[in-house]
């Protein structure tokens, strides 16, 4: 199993960014889709999820309003629209797949290996 993530960079606080994660060697219907993220110094938390069928979506807190999953099941393929971005989302970016959809971080069967996310204020 691949969960490759792309889209990260640097970018100013209000700023926009959207990151991809395309999926391979599973079964992708089958696996309700995530994005966690690990500041430096702190625990991997989980960002928003969303089910197979992309009819239900989940988000902490921190990102509601703000950031957007979505995903396209005909290319295997799931987005993270991140806009208004401010400087404490800077952290590592990873895709993540569970048979959970409101997953957490223990309940994710692959992780994929993460993309920088950094915005300067």
């Amino acid at each position: 199993v691949q969960l490759q993530a792309s889209g990260g960079g640097l970018v100013q606080a209000g700023g926009s960014l959207r990151l991809s994660c395309a999926a391979s060697g599973l079964t992708f219907i089958s696996y309700a889709m995530g994005w966690f993220r690990q500041a430096p110094g702190k625990e991997r938390e989980f960002v928003a999820a969303i089910s197979w069928s992309g009819g239900s979506t989940y988000y902490a807190d921190s990102v509601k309003g703000r950031f957007t999953i979505s995903r396209d099941n005909a290319n295997n393929t799931v987005y993270l629209q991140m806009n208004s971005l401010k400087p404490e989302d800077t952290a590592v970016y990873y895709c993540a797949a569970s048979l959970v959809a409101d997953m957490n971080v223990r309940q994710v069967n692959y992780w994929g290996k993460g993309t920088l996310v950094t915005v300067s204020s």
